[in-house]
């Protein structure tokens, strides 16, 4: 008898350890805040502005959310290598961090259907001969560690191209301006942007890597609480909401974007 409570106590501990973090849309709106993780290191998805407090389209969706939902925003900022670490370990309920789905990713947490959309492109020097994927072999290749681009460029070169890491954004853009690599796959708009800025530095846009559809990000467990985003992400689709967020940060209109 001893042995059989100790064995129930234990598989309700673990039931209870299991609903942690699976967190419902009731859940977080009987609680009054949700906890949103967005990048603050890539504008305009996501920056700090001139008062250091976060900004960009990836914000302005993320305060959206909330507004919908009916609870204050806890905005969070995270990198691109910590994004999925601080959404399984419950530090953020989901993230707003302009996430590009993968089947690979998918494996690990839920996607939203699409929100946004990004070029991913190659950066080099505009007299390096660089003008396709091919290009790359044997050469120095920069990429932010773990964002889509370090998955797309270790896939289709492996070992024929010396890929190094750095860990965000600014260090990666420094290694090309710094002539630490001979090129780097990063995001399109910041990229043709800052270099647009310094031609003085004679590099620019090689190539588009790939365009890629982001999606809002939960833990796999949160079938309700995706259900609820994507009927906001529908809903403020058809009522101009986001295309007209869209606009106000690109300037141009808002992409088509797939839906599954």
């Amino acid at each position: 008898m001893k042995l059989l409570k100790h064995i129930m106590a234990v598989l309700v501990m673990i039931g209870l350890a299991g609903t942690v973090n699976a967190q419902t849309t009731d859940e977080i709106i009987s609680r009054g805040t949700i906890n949103i993780g967005i990048l603050t290191d890539l504008p305009p998805y996501g920056f700090l502005d001139d008062k250091q407090q976060p900004a960009g389209y990836d914000v302005d969706v993320a305060n959206m959310l909330g507004r919908f939902m009916g609870v204050k925003v806890n905005l969070v900022p995270v990198t691109g290598p910590n994004r999925i670490p601080f959404l399984v370990t419950g530090k953020v309920d989901l993230l707003v961090a302009t996430f590009g789905i993968t089947p690979e990713r998918a494996k690990t947490v839920t996607f939203s259907i699409p929100y946004s959309a990004i070029e991913n492109s190659v950066f080099a020097r505009k007299d390096s001969g660089i003008t396709k994927l091919e290009d790359l072999k044997g050469k120095r290749v920069g990429v932010p560690r773990g964002a889509v681009q370090d998955v797309l460029l270790t896939n289709a070169l492996g070992s024929s191209a010396r890929i190094q890491r750095f860990d965000d954004d600014a260090s990666t853009y420094q290694s090309l301006i710094s002539g630490q690599v001979d090129a780097i796959a990063e995001t399109g708009l910041t990229g043709r942007e800052l270099f647009a800025k310094t031609p003085e530095a004679n590099l620019g846009e090689a190539f588009i890597l790939l365009r890629q559809p982001n999606g809002i990000t939960m833990r796999k467990d949160q079938f309700n609480l995706r259900q609820w985003v994507n009927t906001f992400i529908y809903y403020v689709k058809v009522n101009g909401e986001l295309a007209g967020t869209w606009t106000k940060w690109f300037k141009t209109d808002f992409p088509t974007l797939p839906v599954f």
